[in-house]
């Protein structure tokens, strides 16, 4: 049953919300509800979404399955090329498998877009709405309040903290060698994203945003996801990440618009995903028809439950949920 903490982190939640949405307000967002069961899940090759049969009982459809969203990324995106104006929308989001301080498999997840802009102007408006949140539930607390948040480039966080310029290894054989060669172990695969994670996790994460929130920004083009390269340096995706005393919070980009190369990094996704024997999915086609008629834009996606325990100042999950999952096993 829930204890004091969560019935606290429950008055500091209906304040959060109260907050994005006065704050959203008045930068004129609209609020939107996409579904959060699908046809087609994300492809991303790391996350694996729940299953949701449909068993028809009207006579209407056939027998097949659904999948509950890993974010509303794919439809906030289809209102963009529909016309829509800056949109946000607070959502239940679920990931198969994730249980941990740091994990939840439902989770409450903010998610905002701005056409006409880039993930600069984003980071601009999520800092804003997160002084907002911790002006509302726990001002003593001045974890988002010290701003500008820190900006550090992948490049020159990996260099801070290992020593190691990643662009000076040209593959992950020489990357490999470098890790190795300040202890880092990094397992069999010499992948250079997959060193890189083992270097990344290992020495850098958990030294992010220590003394004030820190977006991670220009991830290389390896691991640019829905974001598009950087016009002017396209070893970079415009891909931004940010975090706060070592936690992962949020995870953004200036959007790909680009549908033969959104199709072609999917394509890519669903082979991996079949490599790491993980189940391997049907292309979103109304999400790529899509894609042509998008405006350049920005969007991010950030864990609002992780925000809330930084806010109070708890140290896992489960404090600021009611009924967490880890009590189901």
């Amino acid at each position: 049953m829930p204890g004091e903490k969560q019935w606290r982190a429950a008055k500091a939640r209906m304040q959060m919300y109260a907050a994005l949405r006065s704050h959203f307000a008045r930068l004129n967002y609209l609020e939107v509800e996409t579904p959060t069961l699908l046809r087609t899940p994300g492809m991303e090759p790391h996350i694996d979404p729940f299953e949701a049969p449909y068993i028809p009982q009207t006579g209407v459809g056939e027998r097949r399955s659904f999948w509950l969203q890993t974010s509303p990324e794919y439809a906030m995106k289809r209102l963009l090329a529909d016309g829509a104006p800056q949109i946000f929308q607070i959502c239940k989001t679920y990931r198969n498998g994730e249980i941990s301080g740091t994990h939840n498999p439902e989770f409450t997840m903010l998610e905002f877009y701005r056409p006409n802009a880039d993930y600069h102007a984003i980071m601009d408006d999520l800092e804003g709405a997160l002084a907002a949140v911790e002006a509302a539930v726990a001002p003593e607390r001045g974890v988002f309040s010290k701003r500008p948040f820190e900006r550090l480039t992948v490049q020159q966080a990996v260099l801070k903290h290992t020593g190691i310029d990643i662009f000076a290894h040209a593959d992950g054989d020489s990357l490999a060698r470098a890790a190795k060669s300040i202890g880092v172990h990094v397992g069999d695969s010499r992948s250079f994203d997959d060193v890189f994670f083992h270097l990344f996790l290992e020495r850098v994460e958990r030294k992010l945003g220590a003394e004030r929130p820190t977006f991670l920004i220009e991830y290389p083009a390896s691991m640019a996801s829905l974001s598009r390269l950087k016009p002017s340096d396209p070893r970079v995706a415009e891909r931004v990440e940010l975090y706060a005393h070592g936690v992962e919070l949020a995870n953004g980009f200036t959007e790909l618009t680009d549908a033969k190369e959104q199709r072609a990094r999917l394509v890519e996704e669903q082979a991996l995903r079949r490599t790491l024997g993980r189940p391997v999915f049907e292309l979103d086609e109304a999400f790529l028809a899509a894609l042509p008629h998008m405006p350049p834009s920005g969007g991010i996606a950030v864990g609002l439950d992780r925000v809330l325990m930084l806010c109070l100042g708890f140290e896992e999950i489960g404090d600021v949920v009611l009924f967490p999952a880890r009590d189901f096993f």
